[in-house]
């Protein structure tokens, strides 16, 4: 089991459910990769929240639709979290879609049936803000007001900034800047100019003091924990490797489960203590004692049954848990925990070769033929190098005994699609896959943005050279301390093993109720909509996958979710179980990202963001 740093878990919409890391390198791409996505979330930089093909038909229950606003300048897949505080919600403009507009929209919702948008807070050139999109009031001795926080991602690598930023908004539709761009700054015990980039952030005041804790993008160490107390000068007081710190998080089986690393977190007051839970992708869900920022204690943690249990009650199927720990609340009474996982990837995949019937885990390619659930490709691997243009021709696919041949690539040097373009030039492979080079950054299991006509995977190193038989001369601390590309004493042309690739359905992300006890957590119930569950429904329809939750600020029993294209969803906990008890969809479908609660003259509502269209505003009418 080991950390997987680098850029996390906002995902591609293909295949990075299957992403296994297997180092504890830091994953990110270097120049030259076409957008190597070393982590699950290394998508994030490669349209993390899917496409907007196809939808839900429209359908609504117990759900009132208050109002809606589209955004200024909104297109499609450019709206990202929402948060609101004192009748004003605040909108993610995200910078992947296009890395212009970015920012926070901020909606005077005072009257909810009328919001009218008033302010837009722009980020640097080149940076933008996604998840954690949050306002709080501050009361310490250095400030006194309301402050928007938000996270820092890059869309321009030289251009943007990392960290978190905080801006006054005690006049709302006046916003100040405090601080922007502030983080983890250090590299290996040396300073650098630039903050590591930051995928959410959360704040809290704990009385004399105030702190924000953000996601490392960049870092094993991924829980940076930065006071606030004086928010123009905020500075990073603490950090966190959190497997390391507490190693009884980590799932020792099944072995799929290895990347483990910080997506999502909230602080909330429990019995006098500022309890963190943090959403930890494949380790699950964990609550942290951060009474004292400095002596973090742990609480609890979960673990995810095996076989999944959501995929075996709803469509019969067995199969390994997918982790995929995206985001999670407390409920009004703190008795439950509920669990959002994000997967968009409702096939798995993974391989065996004939000297094994041990499966290892592959990621499909981002933009080249998908296998779907169910489907198989089969060949003798056949070593082609690094496959770059200035390299050595590939050589054409020769006559092996299976009939078919699969390219065996390193990688390196240059894009992924320029690799796959010159396999594709050699001629006659049925696939490629594409195995990790050397380096820290290296060795382990990624994520490829990649786009070609031939099926294409990646493994990490250790699996490429099993393919011809060499895993016993892998070195996995060579490999971190090296620089290679090319696997040494193979020649091009070398005929490996016979190589076997399956997809598998696995559903969509869904929802866990976790019992809220120290120690392991009891996981009570699972709650998906059907479609998630059902494989006529893994391709054409949008992203199935739940996103995030928010539980109700009025009673114990009540979550709400945004659902992506699945829409908005209510559950009510009865028994100790998550029932439907509302649902929206609107005519042509929606594609949500955020929900957030707010309370106006004693009536609870809902915000959520459209991604592609902006605020809607919700009204639970159910029992």
């Amino acid at each position: 089991m080991v950390k997987s740093p680098a850029i996390r878990a906002g995902l591609t919409l293909v295949s990075v459910a299957a992403l296994i890391l297997a180092t504890t390198s830091v994953a990110s791409a270097r120049p030259g990769d076409d957008g190597a996505l070393s982590t699950a979330d290394g998508a994030r930089d490669a349209h993390q929240h899917g496409g907007t093909a196809g939808h839900l038909p429209a359908t609504q229950s117990n759900v009132n639709v208050v109002s809606k606003l589209k955004m200024k300048n909104a297109v499609p897949e450019k709206i990202a979290d929402v948060g609101v505080f004192k009748d004003y919600a605040y909108l993610a403009a995200w910078g992947v879609v296009s890395c212009t507009y970015n920012g926070v929209h901020v909606v005077d919702i005072k009257d909810p049936a009328k919001p009218k948008e008033v302010a837009f807070i722009q980020s640097k050139e080149g940076s933008y803000p996604g998840e954690g999109v949050q306002a709080l009031q501050l009361d310490t001795p250095a400030f006194t007001g309301d402050v928007l926080v938000t996270n820092n991602e890059k869309c321009k690598d030289k251009a943007g900034f990392g960290g978190m930023n905080l801006y006054d908004v005690t006049n709302p539709e006046h916003p100040t800047p405090l601080a922007v761009g502030i983080g983890d700054s250090t590299a290996d015990g040396q300073g650098k100019k630039t903050s590591n980039q930051t995928h959410s952030v959360f704040a809290w005041d704990a009385g004399d003091k105030a702190y924000a804790v953000i996601v490392d993008n960049e870092e094993g160490t991924d829980v940076d924990i930065m006071d606030i107390t004086n928010p123009k000068k905020p500075f990073l007081t603490a950090e966190y490797d959190l497997d390391k710190t507490f190693p009884q998080i980590l799932q020792n089986a099944p072995s799929n489960l290895t990347e483990v690393f910080l997506h999502d977190l909230v602080v909330k007051q429990i019995a006098g203590k500022q309890v963190m839970l943090l959403s930890y992708w494949d380790a699950g869900y964990v609550t942290v004692d951060m009474t004292d920022v400095h002596n973090p204690i742990y609480v609890g943690d979960t673990d995810f049954a095996n076989p999944d249990p959501q995929l075996q009650e709803s469509a019969g199927l067995i199969e390994k848990p997918e982790g995929n720990g995206h985001q999670g609340e407390f409920t009004l009474d703190n008795r439950f925990v509920i669990g959002a996982d994000e997967d968009f990837a409702p096939n798995g995949a993974e391989g065996t070769t004939d000297d094994s019937a041990t499966p290892f885990q592959i990621s499909q390619g981002s933009d080249t033929p998908q296998l779907q659930g169910g489907e198989s490709l089969t060949g003798d691997a056949v070593y082609a190098g690094q496959a770059c243009s200035g390299d050595p021709v590939v050589p054409p696919a020769a006559v092996t005994a299976s009939g078919s041949q699969i390219a065996i690539v390193t990688r390196g040097l240059c894009a992924f699609t320029e690799k796959v373009a010159n396999v594709e030039a050699a001629g006659g492979y049925d696939g490629i896959v594409i195995i990790n080079r050397e380096g820290t950054d290296g060795c382990g299991a990624f994520g490829m943005s990649v786009a070609g006509n031939i099926p294409t995977s990646s493994v990490d190193r250790q699996t490429g050279f099993g393919f011809f038989d060499l895993e016993a001369s892998y070195d996995n601390a060579a490999c971190l301390a090296g620089a290679a590309s090319l696997i040494p004493g193979l020649s091009l042309g070398a005929v490996g093993d016979l190589v076997s690739l399956r997809a598998f359905f696995d559903g969509w992300g869904y929802v866990h109720l976790f019992d809220n006890s120290t120690g392991k957590m009891s996981e009570l119930d699972t709650y998906a909509i059907p479609e998630a569950m059902d494989p006529a429904y893994a391709v054409g329809f949008g992203d199935l996958s739940v996103h995030e939750v928010a539980t109700s600020k009025q009673r114990a029993d009540l979550a709400y979710f945004s659902y992506y294209a699945g829409g908005f969803r209510v559950t009510k906990i009865i028994d100790d179980k998550l029932v439907e008890t509302g649902r929206f969809i609107d005519e042509g479908g929606n594609n949500f990202w955020g929900v957030d609660v707010f309370e106006n003259n004693g009536v609870e509502y809902v915000a959520a963001s459209d991604r592609d269209f902006g605020l809607y505003i919700f009204r639970y009418t159910g029992n």
